[in-house]
């Protein structure tokens, strides 16, 4: 990914594989800001500037630089939420107003977190909002999107000041001895990996839009070839 430009939006640069984003950037010659509802303890990058933007505005980056690129790492759960609709306002208003403000701003590839099971179509609610996400951004004109889906995540979210969420609470024990019997595609995967494939498969050249299933990030960032 050749440019003159450096600067690159991170969104959710609060959570887990936000957090993890900004450590790989960190390494990288770029200038990282990033997007967010409100301020963050974040770690002192000499190259990292705080944005505290309203997600609801469609013009939330207009006193932003421009963008090459644009990584989103929004995310919720129905429980933490409190209702679907609000749920929804998160996983995909608000990563649609962040792709649609990059791409307006001139960024050229987008990189987005996603789930293991992202459909449309699907009859489960949370599966189907990250469908319609990932199938909306499709439609922006990137000139390359990677779609990361993730299976369980495991990271420290008391680490961050965040509430632990179950089923990444179920992941953490399965992250010993069990692990190697369990089928790529489910099992839980770090943070900082999904962060580091998202990365590299962004800074590639290849299809306009690239899925990158769990499975494949458990491998990607050993074999250095989205």
């Amino acid at each position: 990914m050749s440019s003159s430009n450096t600067t690159i939006w991170v969104a959710g640069a609060s959570g887990l594989v936000g957090r993890a984003l900004l450590d790989v950037l960190a390494r990288q010659p770029v200038q990282v800001h990033a997007v967010l509802r409100r301020p963050q303890d974040l770690p002192p990058y000499p190259r990292l500037t705080q944005h505290k933007v309203d997600f609801g505005r469609a013009d939330l980056g207009a006193q932003l630089p421009a963008p090459r690129a644009v990584y989103i790492a929004l995310g919720t759960t129905i429980a933490q939420a409190g209702s679907q609709e609000a749920f929804r306002a998160v996983d995909l208003d608000a990563v649609l107003t962040v792709a649609r403000a990059a791409r307006a701003r001139g960024a050229s590839r987008c990189a987005v977190v996603s789930a293991l099971g992202a459909d449309a179509k699907s009859a489960v609610f949370y599966n189907r909002v990250k469908g319609e996400m990932e199938q909306a951004l499709a439609q922006l004109g990137f000139a390359r999107l990677v779609i990361a889906r993730p299976s369980l995540l495991v990271g420290d979210r008391a680490a961050l000041g965040q509430p632990e969420r179950a089923g990444e609470r179920w992941a953490q024990r399965l992250s010993g001895p069990l692990l190697p019997l369990i089928p790529k595609r489910w099992r839980p995967i770090t943070a900082a990996r999904v962060a580091g494939a998202m990365a590299l498969a962004l800074a590639q050249d290849g299809p306009g839009i690239s899925v990158l299933e769990s499975a494949r990030m458990q491998d990607l960032e050993e074999q250095g070839n989205p």
